[in-house]
């Protein structure tokens, strides 16, 4: 039986590995390892390692790495202490597969732990384009990694030419969308979030959740470190000129994580806005309900064009962080300018719910992934294609 090691980081490393760790763990021929680390770990994002053990998961390793200060210069040393706790945990779990989400900063220790340590290495959501740091980890763990499950043809085709053996890159899909699909099934979104407030708490106004609302989720562009605050003030100016019945999410933990709690902060502080509530996590099912019923979804979080473009929720992505990933016509993306804000959550409100276009796939990613895994041969020194 094949052990697979699943790394999560995140509330987003979670949700984008969900469906394929269950299939992992049903699988006959393999077992799932779960190792956790940074802010999956921590109260103040959250705590999703607590969602991951309620949903039914083990965890069978953790580390602490998260160097206070969310500056580049702690993104650093966190990523230091990561590389060396994350090799301890791989050594104690001996797994046969590590397999690591996306373009987080904490991934890639685990990434380079794993492939020193001679320890086949499969990477999800490679070759993808967006801005901020992330282009530059993604890219980076698609060349340490020794399989490749990537969410649509474009990435597939971007992870070959970067000199990746064709036999070893696979189009998934999105593990995100087997989520969505599912609960998009059950159909009944609204019943399943009256209650909200209710259980997770959070802080701000209190107003019901079967009127309109909007929802927020905006994290901090690494590379625009110092700005962050006078782009979150665009946002929620805007958002104050509508009062529209708002949930907001807290940012992640990247450099510039601060900046934007500062604003938030600040901005609850001298308004008091009723119409505000603000919550530090929320799990993977309620937030994909939430996103079934919301009015409009404002931020730059990748949910919005990924989630967002099966489930047909208007999208106002705003500023760079997401620049050139692929999107549906969901879709609408704009500077952090809060005239230009406001004006295209004015047309999403008045557009109402987008067709549902499938472009990062078709819900069935964790089963391919699963049965990939369980049969696959993998020689751990790669060679350049070209």
């Amino acid at each position: 039986m094949r052990k697979v090691c699943v790394y999560i980081g995140g509330r987003a490393n979670y949700s984008s590995i969900k469906s394929a760790m269950k299939a992992i763990s049903d699988h006959k021929d393999l077992k799932l390892q779960v190792l956790t680390g940074a802010s999956a770990i921590l109260d103040r994002y959250g705590c999703v390692e607590e969602l991951i053990k309620s949903d039914g998961f083990h965890v069978d390793q953790r580390f602490f790495s998260v160097v206070e200060g969310e500056t580049p210069l702690a993104m650093a040393q966190t990523t230091g202490l990561g590389l060396i706790h994350a090799a301890t945990a791989l050594n104690n779990l001996n797994p046969d597969f590590v397999l690591v989400v996306g373009d987080r900063f904490d991934v890639l220790p685990v990434a380079i732990a794993a492939v020193y340590m001679n320890i086949p290495l499969a990477h999800t959501m490679g070759g993808e384009v967006t801005g901020t740091i992330d282009e530059s980890i993604r890219h980076a763990l698609s060349k340490l990694a020794h399989i490749h499950f990537v969410a649509n043809e474009d990435a597939k085709n971007r992870v070959i030419k970067m000199g990746e053996r064709t036999e070893a890159v696979f189009n998934t899909g999105c593990p995100r969308n087997d989520l969505v699909l599912e609960e998009l099934n059950n159909n009944h979104s609204r019943e399943k979030i009256a209650d909200l407030f209710e259980r997770y708490g959070g802080v701000g106004g209190n107003f019901s959740l079967d009127k309109p609302f909007l929802l927020v989720s905006q994290h901090p562009v690494t590379t625009e470190y110092g700005h962050n605050r006078s782009n979150m003030n665009e946002t929620l100016e805007a958002l104050h000129e509508l009062s529209m019945d708002t949930i907001l999410l807290w940012p992640n933990v990247d450099a510039g994580g601060d900046e934007i709690s500062r604003a938030i902060r600040v901005f609850r502080e001298k308004n008091n806005p009723s119409w505000l509530r603000v919550f530090k996590n929320l799990s993977t099912t309620d937030y994909i309900h939430l996103m079934n019923t919301t009015t409009c979804l404002i931020g730059n979080s990748s949910s919005g064009i990924r989630e967002g473009a099966l489930i047909g929720t208007p999208v106002v992505n705003i500023g760079t962080r997401q620049q050139r990933r692929e999107t549906g016509q969901n879709v609408i993306t704009v500077n952090p300018n809060r005239a230009d804000i406001l004006k295209a959550i004015k047309f999403q409100i008045d557009h109402g719910q987008y067709e549902r276009d499938p472009i990062y796939g078709d819900g069935k990613a964790g089963e391919k992934i699963a049965d990939i895994l369980s049969k696959i041969e993998v020689n751990v020194q790669k060679v350049i294609e070209y």
